[in-house]
């Protein structure tokens, strides 16, 4: 394995952990909603939040599937993902806050 493919392999691991992180607030989000008097509000917006998330799973499995020579084209195109999971994680977390 070349050191490009090690590093592009270590990006896919972070993005998976990424995305389990963002599937274990998005669970916390859905019980909390469950909870509430009115949820018919609060699962509008869990809607929201899971069509983003979505939305970041087909971005990460397409960039996991690309051959090498796209991979980092692509990549600093569309500013990878990162930036992406910090603020759904982020809108999440902030739902959770506010309805546990």
């Amino acid at each position: 394995m070349t050191s490009k493919e090690h590093l592009i392999e270590q990006h896919i691991r972070e993005y998976e952990s990424r995305m389990k992180h963002i599937d274990e607030l998005y669970q916390r989000a859905h019980q909390a909603a469950e909870k509430l008097d009115n949820a018919d509000d609060a699962q509008t917006k869990l809607n929201e939040l899971a069509a983003q998330r979505t939305l970041l799973q087909e971005t990460t499995d397409s960039i996991k599937t690309m051959p090498l020579d796209k991979w980092r084209e692509a990549t600093v195109r569309n500013a990878g993902p990162m930036a992406v999971w910090d603020i759904l994680a982020q809108k999440i977390e902030d739902f959770v806050e506010r309805h546990e």
